[in-house]
């Protein structure tokens, strides 16, 4: 049954969420009166909320869990979240993902950014 396994999939994921190689780097995520319960049990909030869940690793990954806004939701060594609003820094923001992004993709396809030095 092709079409029942691909409705359930979609049931299990909430938000959007970006992969590279079939390796989820981001997901954007809404939490509203306490659902999806396992994220708002994680950033510590019923909602309204904005999350984003990233990889992140080192000594980036140990100063980023000890900011307000961001938690660890502990669902494995590398996973960060982020509590989206207004006072987040729009230019982190994007070293962040493109970070998460470096942190699962491909030597060749990393090789293809611009990255800074």
């Amino acid at each position: 049954m092709p079409g029942a396994a691909r409705d359930l999939r979609g049931a299990s994921w909430v938000g959007t969420r970006w992969r590279v190689r079939g390796r989820t780097f981001a997901h954007v995520l809404d939490i509203l009166d306490g659902t999806p319960p396992a994220f708002a049990q994680a950033a510590g909030t019923d909602g309204p909320a904005h999350i984003l869940i990233f990889r992140s690793s080192g000594i980036e990954l140990d100063a980023l869990s000890t900011r307000h806004g961001f938690f660890a939701p502990g669902w494995g060594p590398q996973i960060i979240g982020l509590v989206l609003d207004e006072t987040v820094d729009r230019v982190e923001l994007g070293e962040l993902i493109t970070d998460s992004y470096c942190n699962r993709a491909p030597q060749k396809l990393i090789a293809l950014l611009d990255l800074p030095e």
